[in-house]
Formats: structure tokens, C-alpha cells, sequence
């Protein structure tokens, strides 16, 4: 199986992956229809060794990146970023990898020192291929889970121990002596606040196909009782029931209560409603969520409300509501991007429209340009925001997935330098990113598609002779992938990083 990567400067290195890669390829094309079973299943443990094998010398590779990283080496910022264009893995996988070579490869001091793993024995038994990653997995969720209380000795015996049973057991084997070690370490279950402190997050998944996300919460003993207190009247049948004609729901008031709901719910609405605890509980984190963001208590996030920013053409709109032959208005369509990078129906948006605040971005169809906002200050106004919302989307750099609400906004050609405050001349950047652009030979400069470019007025970067010797412009794709799709971005030929 030819390599069709460029070759390693390192000699060894480049002669190590050129056996291995044609190794590789000769046991692919060997044929395997005259074994045994029982020969079969020896070919299978022999690949199941080597594929468990490879992963730690990945680690170790992530692990020397990370120590050595230079912004000037690749046309990202981060090791992560790094690793999901480099290896087209996605950025969740590339940051998985990366917490994972932080505990499983050896780590650089400053002073040149090299230290073993977090992880010794596990990170050993990987290297062997004698360990999978599912058995890494049971060892880092038992010291996950385990108190900070508990000492570094007795840390280190558990974890020996561990990868010496997963050397021999399957991973639920193993789980249920991880579940053992564990009860004798901590009989008691002792936690404190800084386990409890640890372990809090908050999930977000991807959306599904139906747009639906599933989300995790490992909450702590304060926000349990928060929401305790809430669902016990905002979760009661007949409540916040979106089924009901005039379901009784929180309300926004001004004065020192903002927020409160409007009465009980009467006998009928509480029949009608058949909805289960985790639905009811859904609509009421809904509520909560939509009375906080009516309230204004929030202020403003980079110069805009806090607020639900979508964005929709007048076309979508229109194309969208349809009159039914019983006179209602019904409304179906693509879905819209938030702010957030997250995809809203378009009935939801409309519905949703009904109690916001109304913003509107006109742009000429033939050259991409916004008409118009212009702006003497060097500060971007709440309207040009909104404008860059619709336009850009989210970050401009290529391969960003940085969503808009989490950008600033930056001169294309530099205030400093003359450049105007217009939306014209404005894009949407990450801070990390903004870092990027400057004057000098290492940095990243900024300019508008010219006119007659599939996409005007987009932003393109224009990376350093470092990165690029030929200083090609690059443009963002991910917040628009409907790009990937035409006939210039067909798969036989991806667009540029």
C-alpha cells in the first residue's frame, strides 16, 4: 500500500513507515478463504496487536507537537486544529486524541527533562498492543472518579494493577475490578467539594438528522436544587404545555420580579396534557431559557443583546409560509443557522420571530455586497454584527468552526491603516485567529473576494510565505456547506484548507 503522503527528512523514519505501509499491503492482498478458523482467528489477534500498538506511538507523536508547537509550522492555531485537518478527523476526535497523549505519552519539562506518562503502566501495556482502548478507557474513568483525597502511592499501585488485569481481561471484566478497587480505596464514598467541583459540566451534542441534540449534565448539590425548585412548578402538568391553545407559561414583567407564571393551569389544560416527566422538564428548561433571554438582565455579548441571532433570506420566508385549505398558515422549508452554528426550523424561527427583536440584511445578489452600513467609528455598530451574522456566519479562517456568537469583528484593511469602519469592510474573526493577522512574515493577512469570484465579498486569508511559498488565498467553507457541494469544490477536488 504505497504511501501517498510526502516523505519523512528522517531517513530511519521514512524507511520504518515505507516497511510497514508495504507490509501492510502485502497482508492485504494475501488470501485468507483456505484458512482454518481457528487460523483465522490467530490472523485476527496478530492485526488486533498491531492496531492496538499504533495508537500509543500516535500519543507520543501528539505529545512531542504539543511541546515543540509553533504557530509558524501549520495554518492553524492549535494542536487540535491541527490534527482534524492534517488527519481529516473531526475537531471533537482531535481534542479526545490530545487529552489522551497528555496521559498516556512521556511529557518535556521545561528543563528538558522527560517525565513518564501520567499513566506508566497503561501507556506501556498500549505500546505492546496488549491493551485496547476500550480497557484505557475503564483505567481513565476510574481515576476520573476517584477523590483527590487519595495519595499518590496508593494512585500509583491501583493503576499497575489495573493494566495488569487488562492484559488478560475484556474491558467489562475489567470494569467490574475498577468497581472493586474502587470500593476498597473509598469504602465510604467520600467526596468533597473538589471532586464534586471536577466532575460538573454540561454536554452539548451535535444535532441529529431530525435536528434534535442530546446533552449531558453532571450537575452539583446547588444547581440539583435549582432545578428542583423550578420543575416542581414550571414542569406540573398543564404548564408550559406547547399543545395547549393558551397554555399557562412564565411571563416577563418589569419591577424586582421579572419573572413569573401566569396563574395555575385549570383542571382541563392538566387532562389534556400528555406529555411524560422528561418532556415536561424539556419545556420547562425552555422556558426558563427564553425568560432569561426576554428579560434583559443579560446585557449585551460584543455589542449585540444577548439574544437568538438567525439568518434568513426574504426568499426562504416567503417560500416558507403556505396557506392551508382551512384558511392556517403553515410554514416548511430548509432550516436556518443561529448565531450558534445550530440549525432552526423554519416554522420555529417565524414562531420565534413573534417576540423578538427584528433586524434585516439586504445584500446585492450579483456582487455579495451588504447595502449598507457604514460606520466613522472604529467600533463595529450592533447593526454591522448583524450584518456580518448573515454574510459570514461564523470565524472566516479557514477551517474555523468557531460560531458567530463567539467572534469579534475585524478590519479587513486595518483601522490603523485607514481602513472604514463599513460592513464591506468588516469580517468575522475568533480571537485566536485575530491573533494571526498582522504586517510582519509570519502573520496572516485579510481581503474581500474580488468581484467576479464565485462567492464576492467573502473574506479570504492569504497565509505566510512559511506556510505557503506560493501565498494561495483561502476561504472559510464550513459555515457555508452547501460550497462543498459545486462543481469547483466536487470531491475529486477538495477545496483548499
Amino acid at each position: 500500500m504505497p504511501s501517498n503522503s510526502a516523505p519523512v527528512a528522517d531517513p530511519s523514519v521514512e524507511a520504518a513507515l515505507c516497511a510497514l505501509e508495504a507490509g501492510l499491503s502485502q497482508v492485504m492482498n494475501t488470501r485468507t478463504d483456505r484458512l482454518s478458523n481457528q487460523d483465522r482467528l490467530r490472523v485476527l489477534a496478530r492485526l488486533e496487536t498491531v492496531v492496538r500498538a499504533l495508537p500509543g506511538l500516535g500519543s507520543e507523536l501528539i505529545a512531542q507537537i504539543d511541546a515543540q508547537w509553533s504557530n509558524s509550522d501549520f495554518a492553524t492555531h492549535t494542536v487540535a486544529d491541527t490534527l482534524a485537518d492534517g488527519l481529516r478527523i473531526s475537531p471533537g476526535e482531535a481534542r479526545a486524541r490530545c487529552r489522551l497523549a497528555r496521559e498516556l505519552a512521556h511529557r518535556s519539562m521545561f528543563d528538558g527533562e522527560v517525565l513518564e506518562p501520567e499513566l506508566p503502566a497503561t501507556a506501556a501495556a498500549q505500546c505492546a498492543g496488549t491493551i485496547g482502548p476500550a480497557h484505557v478507557q475503564v483505567v481513565r474513568e476510574f481515576f476520573r472518579h476517584l477523590p483527590a483525597c487519595v495519595d499518590t502511592p496508593t494512585r500509583v499501585r491501583a493503576e499497575a494493577e489495573l493494566a495488569g488485569h487488562a492484559k488478560v481481561l475484556r474491558p467489562d471484566q475489567l470494569r467490574k475490578v475498577a468497581q472493586r478497587v474502587e470500593a476498597i480505596i473509598n469504602p465510604d464514598g467520600t467526596f468533597d467539594d473538589t471532586d464534586r467541583a471536577r466532575r460538573r459540566s454540561f454536554t452539548m451534542g451535535r444535532q441529529g438528522p431530525d435536528l434534535m441534540s442530546k446533552c449531558t449534565l453532571i450537575a452539583d448539590p446547588e444547581l440539583r436544587a435549582y432545578l428542583e425548585a423550578c420543575f416542581a412548578k414550571l414542569a406540573k402538568p398543564g404548564i408550559n404545555n406547547p399543545d395547549n391553545p393558551t397554555p399557562t407559561q412564565v411571563t416577563s414583567e418589569p419591577g424586582p420580579a421579572p419573572v413569573r407564571v401566569a396563574g395555575e393551569p385549570d383542571p382541563d389544560a392538566v387532562e389534556r396534557d400528555d406529555r411524560n416527566i422528561g418532556q415536561r422538564q424539556h419545556d420547562a428548561l425552555k422556558t426558563l431559557a427564553r425568560a432569561m433571554l426576554t428579560s434583559g438582565d443579560l446585557g449585551q455579548h460584543r455589542g449585540l443583546p444577548v439574544t437568538v441571532i438567525a439568518t434568513a433570506t426574504i426568499q426562504q420566508l416567503q417560500n416558507a409560509v403556505e396557506q392551508t385549505h382551512s384558511g392556517r398558515l403553515t410554514a416548511s422549508g430548509p432550516p436556518v443557522v443561529t448565531g450558534g452554528g445550530s440549525l432552526l426550523p423554519i416554522h420555529d424561527l417565524i414562531r420565534m420571530a413573534a417576540h423578538a427583536h427584528h433586524y434585516l440584511a439586504l445584500f446585492d445578489n450579483t456582487t455579495g455586497r451588504p447595502l449598507y452600513l457604514g460606520r466613522t467609528k472604529r467600533i463595529a455598530s450592533a447593526d454591522q454584527r448583524i450584518m456580518l451574522h448573515a454574510r459570514d456566519i461564523g470565524c472566516t479562517f479557514p477551517g474555523c468552526t468557531k460560531p458567530g456568537y463567539l467572534c469579534q469583528t475585524h478590519h479587513r484593511d486595518e483601522w490603523a491603516n485607514g481602513g472604514a469602519t463599513d460592513a464591506d469592510q468588516l469580517t468575522f474573526t475568533c480571537e485566536p485567529h485575530h491573533h494571526l493577522i498582522g504586517k510582519g512574515p509570519r502573520h496572516w493577512t485579510t481581503t474581500a473576494t474580488p468581484t467576479k469570484c464565485p462567492k464576492p465579498a467573502r473574506t479570504q486569508w492569504i497565509p505566510p510565505k512559511s506556510i505557503d511559498p506560493n501565498q494561495r488565498a483561502r476561504i472559510n467553507h464550513y459555515h457555508h456547506p452547501d460550497e462543498y457541494l459545486t462543481h469547483q469544490h466536487h470531491p475529486s477536488r477538495p477545496p483548499p484548507p
